[in-house]
């Protein structure tokens, strides 16, 4: 967006000077706060990561420490305040540490996506021709296959591991998010500004890097934040499906499916991880839609 320069008036005692108008990220923020749904949400996932960070301070026992004698304790066990899962590890103490991985599964392989896809998306979008068609053919050939199917066939090739299971799911969020930002660089590249850039002489480069990227990073970023919560679940789902977090580390979805056999026995205890899982991504989801409002993001 472009900004108009007034001429330089001397300043007098007569002369008021006049209000600064807010700009855009304070609008953003203003909207954003009135929005009591998604400063919950917020509030929430801040409370977890601060959670995930502060998990060795905060967590009441070692979360690998287990006990034959103490397995499948119930809620409200003295000791254990949420029970003990199959080997007799507290739950809450594996609960926080879970966290730390859940979230990492969520975040870093969104936030790769996000950096490469724009990239991709920016860049075909801008030069268009012959380069768009390439580029976006090609992504979307990932872009046709379901997301939790693409994910376990690339895992599944891979091999289980921490590492296969985050490149995983970084090659899943790429297609989507090259295509947002192919889509949206392509309404900008038509827009007055940049066509004036262009006939000012300005190159490529400082095209996209002054007048572009500060017009579609928003978009691209709301609807980054919006596949957290789906990252974070296909990360659980592989695991659960033994192709993510190897034993005895402590992940919502790997806990999810060595509790549950345990379903019959403890069904509240074998239930936690999901719940887990179930309120960090709808938090997720929540601040995502509050950014989109707050941005006034359409889509």
């Amino acid at each position: 967006m472009s900004a108009v320069t007034a001429a330089s008036v001397p300043a007098t005692a007569s002369t008021p000077t006049p209000a600064r108008s807010p700009g855009y990220w304070s609008g953003v923020f203003r909207r954003f706060r009135r929005d009591k749904v998604a400063v919950g949400a917020g509030i929430v996932v801040l409370l977890i990561i601060l959670m995930a960070i502060f998990a060795d301070y905060i967590a009441p026992a070692d979360p690998t420490r287990s006990s034959m004698l103490r397995r499948l304790r119930p809620i409200g066990t003295p000791g254990y305040p949420l029970g003990a899962d199959e080997l007799g590890r507290d739950m809450l103490s594996r609960l926080i540490h879970g966290a730390r991985l859940s979230l990492f599964m969520g975040v870093v392989p969104v936030f790769i996506a996000f950096v490469f896809g724009s990239l991709i998306g920016v860049s075909a979008g801008f030069f268009g021709g012959k380069y768009n068609t390439i580029t976006m053919r090609t992504v979307d050939i990932f872009y046709a296959f379901p997301s939790v199917l693409l994910a376990i066939a690339l895992s599944g090739a891979l091999g289980a591991g921490i590492f296969n299971s985050l490149l995983s799911l970084t090659i899943v969020f790429l297609p989507p998010i090259a295509r947002i930002a192919e889509s949206v660089t392509t309404q900008v590249r038509s827009m007055d500004y940049v066509e004036a850039a262009r006939a000012s002489g300005a190159g490529p480069g400082t095209i996209i890097r002054v007048h572009v990227l500060g017009n579609v990073l928003g978009p691209i970023f709301v609807y980054a934040t919006s596949l957290i919560s789906v990252s974070m679940i296909l990360a659980s789902g592989l695991s659960f499906l033994g192709l993510g977090t190897k034993p005895p580390t402590p992940e919502w979805g790997l806990m999810l499916n060595t509790l549950r056999t345990a379903i019959y026995v403890q069904p509240w205890v074998a239930a936690l991880p999901g719940v887990a899982i179930f309120i960090t991504s709808i938090s997720f989801n929540l601040l995502s839609d509050g950014l989109r409002s707050a941005m006034d993001v359409k889509g």
